[in-house]
Protein backbone atom coordinates (compact mmCIF):
# COMPACT_ATOMS: atom_id res chain seq x y z
CA UNK A 1 0.00 0.00 0.00
CA UNK A 2 2.94 2.40 1.09
CA UNK A 3 4.15 1.61 -2.36
CA UNK A 4 1.14 2.25 -4.24
CA UNK A 5 0.78 5.51 -2.60
CA UNK A 6 4.31 7.02 -3.10
CA UNK A 7 3.26 5.84 -6.98
CA UNK A 8 0.38 8.08 -7.09
CA UNK A 9 2.29 10.77 -5.76
CA UNK A 10 5.33 10.60 -7.99
CA UNK A 11 2.91 10.13 -11.00
CA UNK A 12 0.56 13.66 -9.98
CA UNK A 13 3.85 15.45 -8.92
CA UNK A 14 4.96 14.88 -12.37
CA UNK A 15 1.29 15.65 -14.11
CA UNK A 16 1.94 19.28 -12.21
CA UNK A 17 5.65 19.59 -13.49
CA UNK A 18 4.38 18.34 -17.37
CA UNK A 19 1.60 20.80 -16.64
CA UNK A 20 3.45 23.81 -15.62
CA UNK A 21 6.04 23.16 -18.36
CA UNK A 22 2.63 23.10 -20.77
CA UNK A 23 1.93 26.43 -20.21
CA UNK A 24 5.30 27.63 -20.35
CA UNK A 25 5.67 26.40 -23.67
CA UNK A 26 2.06 27.71 -24.65
CA UNK A 27 3.09 30.67 -23.31
CA UNK A 28 6.25 30.43 -25.86
CA UNK A 29 3.99 29.31 -29.04
CA UNK A 30 1.36 32.14 -27.94
CA UNK A 31 -1.18 29.76 -27.37
CA UNK A 32 -1.66 28.27 -23.94
CA UNK A 33 -5.08 25.76 -24.81
CA UNK A 34 -2.54 24.25 -26.82
CA UNK A 35 0.25 23.81 -24.02
CA UNK A 36 -2.06 22.51 -21.85
CA UNK A 37 -3.35 19.95 -24.79
CA UNK A 38 0.01 18.78 -25.17
CA UNK A 39 0.22 18.71 -21.36
CA UNK A 40 -2.64 16.41 -21.20
CA UNK A 41 -2.00 14.24 -23.82
CA UNK A 42 1.93 13.43 -22.50
CA UNK A 43 0.53 13.08 -18.94
CA UNK A 44 -2.06 9.95 -20.24
CA UNK A 45 0.84 8.15 -22.32
CA UNK A 46 3.35 8.36 -19.28
CA UNK A 47 0.32 7.01 -17.29
CA UNK A 48 -0.22 4.44 -19.78
CA UNK A 49 3.58 3.36 -19.62
CA UNK A 50 4.03 4.01 -15.75
CA UNK A 51 1.11 1.44 -15.51
CA UNK A 52 2.41 -1.08 -18.25
CA UNK A 53 5.66 -1.12 -16.56
CA UNK A 54 4.50 -1.52 -13.19
CA UNK A 55 2.32 -4.10 -14.33
CA UNK A 56 5.47 -6.29 -16.07
CA UNK A 57 4.12 -5.34 -19.81
CA UNK A 58 6.35 -2.82 -20.84
CA UNK A 59 7.82 -2.62 -24.10
CA UNK A 60 7.08 -3.12 -28.02
CA UNK A 61 6.39 -6.37 -29.91
CA UNK A 62 5.05 -8.54 -27.21
CA UNK A 63 4.34 -11.52 -28.66
CA UNK A 64 1.18 -12.41 -26.33
CA UNK A 65 -0.36 -8.78 -26.28
CA UNK A 66 0.55 -7.72 -29.19
CA UNK A 67 2.07 -3.77 -29.60
CA UNK A 68 2.00 -1.61 -26.71
CA UNK A 69 3.45 1.63 -25.14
Amino acid sequence: MAASKKQRWTWLGGTVVLFILGVVIGLILQNVWLGLLLALIVSVVWLIATESRKGGNAGVNDESHGIEL
